[in-house]
């Protein structure tokens, strides 16, 4: 009887969990292409107006990212101005819940087939690499290592640790001008 109540409990605590991580990594990607020139070149190559969406399905948690030119994002949260371009969709907040909570890297979430890739998978491979330099940058060694295929060998702690100030400054910064509106 205990574990009919708790099963809920863990499911919406997941939910929540996953719909905040997709409003930080949003938040993020935006400050990540305004601090890194790695991340800016890699952008760069995605057309002007490019966006892109990570959600879970069916109607979960998403967010929205827009490349605005010059290898700069805008977070859009969950609301696109037009159709996407690439989406990538978890098949349920259980599997977006491990990608989120880095015990499952992206790259083995796909392989084991707990995601969909809706569009141009060349994007979907760009962007899935912006996201790991942003996770290299913002979580710590040894968790970053668990999130990304391959941990940047020419990421050094000063840079790291300046990049993931900037980073966050940029994240509660834009928390805090939502609250105000």
């Amino acid at each position: 009887m205990l574990a009919k109540r708790i099963q809920p409990l863990a499911y919406q605590a997941r939910r929540l969990y996953v719909e905040l991580m997709f409003q930080v990594m949003g938040r993020a990607l935006q400050a990540v292409s305004e601090v890194d020139r790695e991340v800016r070149e890699e952008a760069q190559t995605l057309p002007k107006g490019f966006l892109f969406e990570m959600m879970v399905m069916p109607d979960g948690a998403k967010l929205i990212v827009e490349h605005i030119g010059e290898g700069h994002f805008h977070y859009h949260r969950d609301s696109a101005p037009r159709p996407v371009d690439v989406s990538i969709r978890f098949k349920h907040v259980a599997h977006a819940f491990l990608v989120l909570s880095f015990q499952e890297k992206t790259a083995v979430a796909f392989a084991n087939d707990r995601m969909l890739v809706d569009g141009d998978v060349s994007y979907a491979v760009r962007m899935t690499r912006v996201l790991n330099r942003l996770e290299s940058f913002i979580l710590p060694k040894i968790v970053a290592k668990r999130a990304v295929k391959e941990y940047p060998e020419n990421l050094h702690f000063p840079e790291k640790l300046i990049s993931a100030a900037q980073i966050y400054l940029k994240v509660a910064s834009h928390f805090a001008q939502t609250a105000r509106a």
